[in-house]
Order: C-alpha cells, then sequence, then structure tokens
C-alpha cells in the first residue's frame, strides 16, 4: 500500500517538516534566509480542531498559509485526504481548502456588495450556471452564518466587524470545503461578537463535519474551540497536546508562561503567581544550534545551548521540545 493511500485512511491534513523561509537582504548583493517556519510536522483527523498558539511572530499564520500554497514552501511535505499538495495538485484542491482571514475589513473588495462577495466564489469554481441558482445559493449562505436577507445589497464598510466576518465565513463555506484555516478570526472583534462567531464555527463544523486549523493568540478562545494545541515559538513547535492535557499539565516553559497569563477572576492571596518571560524574542535570522527559547528561560542550562531540542513523545500524545523536560 502507498504511503499516500495509508494516510488517508486516518489523516485529513498531515504536514511534515514544513519550512517556510524568506530570504532579506543583510548587506550588498548579500542575502540571509529569515526562518517564519522551521520543521514543523503536524497531523489532523477529519472533524477535529488544532489550535495553533503563541506570540506575535512565532510563524502560526504562515504555516497556514504556507499549508494553503499561499506561500510556496521552501521545504516539506503536505498532504490533504491522502494527496500530497503542490503545484499541481493544489489547482483542484483549492475548493476544498479554505481561509477565514484575521481582518475582516482589509480581506474584502470594498467595491462589491455582499452578493457579490459571497457568489464570487461560486461563479470563479463555476459551481452554478444559472443567475437564479448562485442567488438563491448566496441566499442560503447568508442565512447559514446568520447575515439578514436585508444587507443582500449592502457595501461591507456600512457593516460591524461581526457581520463582516461573517461574510468572510460564507466565502469560505460556498465552496463546500472540508478543511477551513481560520487566521485569528475574532481577534479584531468585541468579545460579545468573538462568542457569536466561535459558537458559529462550532455550530458549522457540526453540522457540515468540517475540519479546522485554529489559528490565535488567546489561550482562553482555543481551549474552548480546539481538540489539540500546538504551541509556537519563533518558527517551531514546542509543545503538541490534547487540549485539557495541556491546561492541566503544560510542561514547556514558555507554555507554562503563557498559561499564567490567562486572566482569571481571582484576588487576594488565592490568585496564582504569573512567570514572567525575560528578555526579548531573538532574531529568527542566523539562529544558532541552540534552544530557542533558552535566552528567556529561567531553566537554562549548559544542554540548552549544545543543540536545538526536537519535538518527543514524554506522555501519550503530549510532545515538548525541551532538554530538560524531566527535570522540571
Amino acid at each position: 500500500m502507498s504511503e499516500e493511500v495509508k494516510n488517508k485512511s486516518e489523516y485529513l491534513v498531515e504536514v511534515r517538516d514544513l519550512k517556510q523561509y524568506f530570504p532579506i537582504k543583510t548587506g550588498f548583493m548579500k542575502t540571509t534566509p529569515l526562518k517564519a517556519v522551521d520543521g514543523v510536522s503536524f497531523s489532523i483527523k477529519p472533524g477535529e480542531t488544532l489550535g495553533l498558539v503563541g506570540e506575535s511572530g512565532c510563524g502560526k499564520t504562515t504555516v497556514g498559509r504556507s499549508l494553503l500554497r499561499l506561500y510556496t514552501p521552501t521545504s516539506g511535505d503536505v498532504f490533504f485526504d491522502g494527496e500530497r499538495v503542490d503545484e499541481k495538485s493544489i489547482g483542484h484542491m483549492r475548493r476544498q481548502m479554505q481561509m477565514v482571514f484575521q481582518d475582516p475589513f482589509s480581506s474584502l473588495d470594498p467595491r462589491q456588495t455582499v452578493s457579490q462577495l459571497i457568489s464570487e466564489p461560486i461563479i470563479e469554481h463555476k459551481l452554478l450556471s444559472s443567475k437564479a441558482d448562485i442567488d438563491r445559493r448566496t441566499l442560503e449562505l447568508m442565512e447559514t452564518v446568520g447575515l439578514a436577507e436585508r444587507y443582500v445589497n449592502v457595501y461591507p464598510h456600512e457593516l460591524d466587524g461581526g457581520r463582516r466576518q461573517r461574510i468572510g465565513i460564507a466565502r469560505a463555506l460556498a465552496v463546500n470545503p472540508k478543511l477551513i484555516v481560520c487566521d485569528e478570526p475574532v481577534s479584531a472583534l468585541d468579545v460579545s461578537i468573538q462568542a457569536q462567531i466561535l459558537n458559529l464555527l462550532k455550530q458549522l463544523q457540526r453540522d457540515m463535519g468540517l475540519t479546522y486549523i485554529f489559528i490565535t493568540h488567546d489561550l482562553s478562545v482555543v481551549k474552548y474551540f480546539s481538540d489539540d494545541i500546538a504551541v509556537m515559538y519563533l518558527g517551531q513547535m514546542v509543545e503538541k497536546a490534547p487540549s485539557d492535557d495541556l491546561f492541566k499539565n503544560p510542561i514547556h516553559p514558555y507554555t507554562k508562561a503563557l498559561l499564567s497569563a490567562i486572566p482569571l477572576p481571582i484576588v487576594g492571596k488565592d490568585k496564582p503567581q504569573r512567570q514572567l518571560i525575560k528578555g526579548e524574542i531573538t532574531s529568527p535570522v542566523n539562529l544558532p544550534d541552540e534552544c530557542r527559547f533558552g535566552k528567556r528561560c529561567d531553566y537554562t542550562a549548559d544542554v540548552c545551548r549544545r543543540c536545538n531540542p526536537t519535538l518527543r513523545e514524554v506522555e501519550a500524545n503530549h510532545f515538548v521540545a525541551c532538554a530538560r523536560c524531566g527535570e522540571l
């Protein structure tokens, strides 16, 4: 049995050693690679959600864009539904893999109405031919995402952020995808609107069997939304585990610091002490072969400076990239 056929039976998405480097000028006629994503691997089963978390600049958005081939990966393999994603296959796979972007205003064409924005993918992929069928499908999608029919001829600038994000979700759903990459879809919205959008995405997943990659820096949100969570730092995954396990038993020092920063409704002496991260994030250019979190970690030792640790399974389905994880 071939590798691709064997993979198809278990995973919808499998990413192996994905690398995304961007050349930057470091002198006259000289470039150096900026390692935005450096050896990321993960897999997602159909109908599940993988949360990607980390501070700004860690590479989580680049992972999503490279997976969808909005960026051409420097190296690594991506399999979707058992088939390798490359320049030849991405054409017919594009319908199956969609993205909901972070900013619900800049991701929409301000010159198009709501109906034009939602029907555009249907027309582009030639899913329906007659105008009546396209209009009917557009109204169905508007109803699915909670947009009233009265907005059909309204422009994006006339709507609030929540309704604009519903347009983005409707556009993604228009081509009946299996996978949706959600790139911080609620970070630009008010808290009450965030809850509405998250509940909508959850309901769509239950009704349509969707698989999500949910990119965010908000750990409270990702706990609610994800089956598995992967924590990224400087282009690499430092910890990956089921959502409940990660919150109950964080192992990597960076993960512990992130979780301690979650606001809790506790006052007085019972409030847990926060673990502060010292220093500034290291430049992703000319990275040394050592732990990338080492210069900001309170537990750094000589072993951390000898090599850059890779993910290893320390408990069932719990992976950590830390040379000292058994000692902490």
